[in-house]
């Protein structure tokens, strides 16, 4: 197993002259080893881990300038939306939401200033599925490098790098580790100009993790392939199931053939994930009561460990997002999001069922 390296300080042979470390800020063995694990899945060059994925992103975004331009697709997690709109828009950095599921939408949206294209595929928490390789088509013509955040997906499931893009954003936290206990982020890269960028930036502004939160997802990194499979057969027949239920008015899920992503995800990726998002007739009181009629999915925010989830994007992971925003894209209050972990599926879908009955007699 990989060794644990606690130490904040390493030896030199004399003043200026060290034997690869000297500073865990600026890098750790433990944490490299992680960076090059990291970097070996995504098929990238160069791997740099961050005590967070918001973190991660932060430190990427600081490879900009005030007066840059973001175009970011419409559906991001609402932390990702929270640092465009009140962290780095403050800063001078500004930003436009797009649906990129229409390439004519996003060509629109380039500016002279713009800079950088960001995009979750599958998105959070609608599960829109955008064309990485169109996008980077529509970039590269402009001369701007593409982010893509493959939490959702994870490198098991699909590379953006081989389709183009520049660089690719993890929140480790999530299927990574798998295990719900540690946070953590990481972009991985083979730009070698963004790599020494963000070598630099990653020491200057010190988002790193400890050791031991790398010895953590290097550990759930073993089982990522098996844990994945799992999650994808399982999400498929809960979507499947949900779909049909009278109760429930959409269900979102690449999975699915009526699923307006369905068939770019086919393409795209080997399978379309452990996530699911579905709307229920009804109010916020019913999604509570769903909710909170819920045993064996636990109600919490998060997602992509071994245990169920299930939660209220409107007013838990999404809540940063305007309210009239949200309702625009399509985030109700009737809109649940599900990470289905590796209980038996039997045993889930009597859950939901339960809840369900719940909520459409509140």
């Amino acid at each position: 197993m990989t060794p644990i390296v606690l130490s904040s300080t390493f030896a030199q042979e004399g003043p200026g002259r060290h034997k690869g470390y000297e500073y865990s800020r600026s890098a750790n063995p433990t944490r490299r080893a992680l960076e090059a694990c990291l970097a070996a899945l995504e098929g990238g060059a160069h791997g740099f881990a961050f005590a967070s994925g918001s973190g991660a992103s932060l430190t990427l975004l600081h490879t900009l300038q005030p007066g840059d331009h973001v175009v970011c697709g419409d559906d991001v997690y609402g932390g990702t939306f929270r640092l465009f709109d009140k962290v780095m828009r403050p800063m001078g950095l500004d930003a436009s939401f797009v649906d990129m599921t229409d390439p004519d939408q996003v060509k629109k949206a380039l500016r002279p200033s713009t800079r950088l294209m960001w995009l979750e595929t599958p998105s959070n928490p609608l599960l829109k599925i955008f064309d990485i390789a169109a996008m980077v088509e529509v970039a590269t013509k402009a001369g701007v490098p593409v982010v893509v955040d493959n939490t959702f997906a994870t490198p098991m499931l699909q590379r953006p790098l081989e389709l183009g893009a520049t660089a690719v954003v993890h929140s480790t936290t999530k299927y990574l580790n798998g295990h719900s206990d540690v946070v953590g982020g990481a972009v991985i890269t083979s730009d070698a100009r963004l790599s020494g960028q963000l070598r630099f930036l990653q020491n200057a502004m010190g988002a790193v993790p400890s050791p031991f939160d790398c010895y953590l997802v290097l550990r759930g990194l073993k089982t990522l392939p098996v844990r994945m499979r799992q999650h994808v057969a399982s999400a498929q027949r809960l979507a499947e199931r949900l779909s049909q239920h009278p109760f429930v008015r959409r269900v979102a899920y690449p999975g699915l053939t009526r699923d307006p992503g369905y068939a770019l995800a086919r393409r795209q990726m080997k399978g379309p994930g452990g996530m699911i998002s579905f709307e229920i007739d009804g109010d916020f009181t019913r999604a509570r009561t769903l909710l909170e009629r819920l045993s064996i999915f636990t109600c919490a925010e998060s997602l992509g460990g071994v245990e169920s989830l299930a939660e209220h994007p409107a007013s838990m992971t999404h809540a940063s997002i305007p309210g009239d925003l949200r309702a625009k894209l399509g985030i109700s209050e009737g809109l649940v999001r599900l990470s289905v972990g590796l209980e038996d599926e039997d045993d889930l879908w009597r859950d939901l069922a339960n809840a369900l009955s719940a909520a459409a007699a509140a």
